[in-house]
């Protein structure tokens, strides 16, 4: 698969997700064989002002390419000159968030709330695309809402502005992450343009990621909450498109392993406190599932430091 001028190794895509896809958490991905990182959101108006947390958000790794920075916001210029000062990050995509639903983001007019206005969604796009030599793609969902169902009208207005690539949530705004996603309006954004468009919803493993593949032609697939604690399905689907057959899920001692190392990359990159701390989510998705989750889950919002972290999942991971 390839966005602009970028090859990508496969089509699996990790999505962009707020407080969830930070470096740590990219590197295990990666590790996994993932084609594509999307970091998580940033706020072009919060790099205008020069924000102190927006600096964390910015680390890349060189062992993490090909990664796509995606930047939110609803002026034309400010998103453009920003795309333009950043430029020289190593980063090798640009994304353009038009897809969050989170209220206070839909508040301002940007996220989910550009599908109403497609004008600016043009200029917002054919602005960026002039800004930077990178390829410029843009992640939509299927509409505001039921009454308002508009992935092709903007996935067309995107190919010409000169986006490279469009990928499509099939939930509208007003769904949020309920219900099921619609891979109809993937396959309709598909038929309608000639850039590459990338699927995304409800993607859980292999044959869900192929599923969605032959169902709706898409050239990607990008993976939200099916990759949360779980960074193996990427191989899993690289595995399963090769034989058919879905390799063997990990093992508690694999899982046990895995948060460990996680748990260790967050210390690195951000110190023991605020690490361990932010562990305690990725836990209980690693965990979901095993036998003793709920009871490991409370625990370890009590954990305070790698020691403990190691001696709690030590005790309640069996291999």
């Amino acid at each position: 698969m390839k966005i602009g001028n970028i090859e990508l190794e496969n089509p699996y895509i990790l999505a962009p997700m707020a407080g969830v896809t930070d470096l740590p958490f990219r590197l295990l991905c990666r590790e996994q064989g993932a084609g594509l990182l999307c970091m998580e959101m940033i706020s072009a108006k919060a790099l205008q002002y020069k924000n102190r947390n927006t600096k964390a958000l910015l680390a890349i790794h060189p062992e993490e390419y090909p990664v796509s920075l995606q930047l939110f916001g609803s002026d034309p210029d400010i998103i453009s000159e920003m795309a333009k000062q950043i430029e020289e990050l190593p980063f090798q995509i640009l994304d353009i968030n038009m897809g969050c639903p989170v209220p206070k983001v839909v508040k301002n007019g940007e996220g989910s709330a550009l599908m109403k206005d497609p004008k600016l969604v043009y200029q917002i796009v054919s602005k960026t695309v002039r800004a930077v030599r990178k390829p410029v793609t843009v992640k939509i969902r299927k509409g505001f809402d039921d009454a308002h169902v508009n992935a092709v009208e903007i996935a067309k207005i995107v190919e010409e502005a000169g986006g490279a690539a469009v990928a499509v949530h099939g939930r509208t705004r007003e769904q949020y992450y309920s219900g099921k996603a619609d891979w109809e309006i993937i396959r309709r954004v598909k038929e309608a343009v000639s850039i590459p468009v990338i699927g995304n919803g409800d993607v859980t493993a292999g044959e869900t990621a192929l599923a969605m593949m032959r169902q709706t032609g898409c050239d990607g697939v990008m993976i939200g909450r099916g990759a949360q604690g779980n960074p193996w399905i990427f191989r899993e689907l690289a595995e399963y498109e090769r034989t058919g057959t879905m390799p063997e899920r990990p093992s508690g001692e694999t899982v046990k392993e895995a948060m460990l190392r996680h748990a260790r990359l967050q210390m690195e990159f951000k110190g023991e406190y605020l690490g361990i701390r932010e562990m305690r989510k990725h836990v209980a998705w690693y965990t979901k599932g095993l036998e003793g989750a709920a009871r490991l889950r409370d625990a370890i919002n009590r954990v305070e430091s790698y020691q403990e972290l190691k001696d709690l999942l030590d005790r309640r991971i069996t291999v």
